[in-house]
């Protein structure tokens, strides 16, 4: 199983440890993606604040970041696990697993971003800003920008199980998967069940309760329909819409009544 997730916009300081290792990070096809975006975003911070708080999308309060930026290739690495934080990640507690979930975890989640383009937990990044609904100077928008290094990567990286997709709109514009993969993909929606409404908030925790579970019970569904089956088991209450033709994803609705 593998498990697609957005990052948080906000993030845990960077570490005091060593600075972050391209040639380290998982998917090493992105290294050369990885490498423009990291010089453009460091390039564009260090030349013009305000353009950078333009380009990024940042308020006058968030004005430290654009400085954060410019010393992303030697401010202190952390696991990608613990740099993400925020309502999904707080609910998933990746800190508080047993160690068998937290293998689990380690080789299930991947994190899509815009500056990165995907990492597992375990790689070591420094804190950054840089959402994929940014649009680079040079580059351009980062969703459409990441979409040919990803799909060279990404069907490998699915292997032949589940792809459990529970990336936000902006993340998944970056890779859409396509032909058999998309068969074998779930993606996932919660719902207050009285009022069929996504609720932001209720919706990131949600997700990151389900991961849990997941990890927690050692659940290894190989299909959208296993998955159907290991949520009802876990006492989620799962609509799932089969897709109409070859090469569509499986869309599943997760029904809650209380919202928290």
């Amino acid at each position: 199983m593998l498990v697609l997730l957005p990052p948080s916009e906000g993030k845990a300081a960077s570490g005091r440890g060593a600075p972050l290792k391209p040639e380290s990070l998982s998917l090493p096809g992105l290294a050369d993606a990885r490498a423009a975006v990291l010089a453009e975003l460091v390039e564009l911070c260090a030349a013009d604040e305000e353009k950078a708080r333009d380009v990024l999308g940042l308020s006058e309060g968030l004005r430290g970041e654009v400085t954060k930026n410019t010393e992303l290739r030697t401010a202190g690495a952390r696991p990608a696990g613990e740099i993400y934080t925020g309502v999904l990640y707080d609910a998933l507690g990746l800190a508080t697993l047993d160690a068998a979930a937290r293998k689990r975890a380690r080789a299930s989640l991947l994190v899509f971003s815009g500056l990165w383009g995907a990492v597992r937990i375990d790689d070591r990044i420094p804190s950054y800003r840089c959402s994929m609904g940014v649009k680079l100077p040079g580059l351009g928008a980062l969703g459409a920008y990441w979409r040919a290094p990803m799909a060279e990567v990404m069907p490998e990286a699915a292997g032949t199980g589940l792809v459990l997709d529970l990336r936000s709109a902006a993340y998944a514009a970056a890779w859409r998967p396509k032909g058999e993969v998309a068969g074998r993909t779930a993606t996932v929606r919660v719902l207050h069940a009285p009022t069929r409404k996504v609720v932001s908030h209720f919706n990131k925790a949600t997700k990151g309760r389900i991961v849990r579970s997941l990890l927690e019970a050692g659940a290894g569904p190989s299909s959208p329909g296993e998955l159907v089956e290991a949520l009802g088991d876990l006492g989620y209450v799962v609509e799932a819409e089969a897709p109409g033709r070859a090469g569509k994803a499986w869309s599943l609705d997760v029904l809650v009544d209380e919202i928290h």
